[in-house]
């Protein structure tokens, strides 16, 4: 049976939520048309002190979404031409949210949102069928042998430190 992942499931740690999405679904419904993809990428950002965040330079239009409750949906267009989805996690006023950057059939986290139709009209939103977009339990179970923590990709500009955390979280 598939269960959508409650509020509470991202009302936690970012590092745990970000481990636990992996084998997790994400559903996009449009109109009549449901498609679900299996997570096998993430990576975690973790509040003021992350400085590969958005949130590390403090509260701002564009990152507010990732000061509210967990559970949301942060997107945001980066390069000028992509969008990046995120879910906010952890406690509210807490900066935090894991980026979904591939799934068993589409790599990459702006072929992602082109491919589920992800834009800025989601930003803000709840993650609940409701919405058109969510994330479902299907059974899946990932043991921590079939994970692989790196680096996140492409944020140099956090400084040695924060860009050599190995918060990118990965199936094997």
């Amino acid at each position: 049976m598939f269960m959508t992942l409650p509020q509470n499931f991202f009302n936690r740690p970012t590092l745990i939520v970000a481990k636990e999405l992996l084998g997790k679904y994400i559903v996009r419904k449009i109109g009549k048309k449901e498609m679900a993809l299996m997570i096998t990428e993430v990576e975690a950002y973790d509040g003021l002190k992350d400085k590969a965040s958005h949130a590390s330079r403090g509260k701002t239009e564009r990152n507010q979404v990732m000061f509210g409750e967990a559970g949301y949906f942060y997107v945001y267009f980066t390069y000028g031409m992509h969008w990046m989805l995120n879910v906010v996690t952890g406690l509210k006023n807490y900066p935090a949210a894991v980026l979904v950057r591939g799934t068993k059939e589409i790599l990459g986290p702006a072929r992602l949102t082109k491919f589920l139709k992800i834009d800025k009209k989601l930003n803000g939103k709840k993650a609940e069928p409701k919405t058109g977009l969510w994330f479902e339990d299907r059974g899946v179970k990932i043991s921590d042998k079939q994970i692989s923590r790196t680096p996140r990709v492409g944020v140099v500009y956090a400084g040695l430190i924060w860009s050599k955390k190995k918060y990118r979280f990965l199936l094997k």
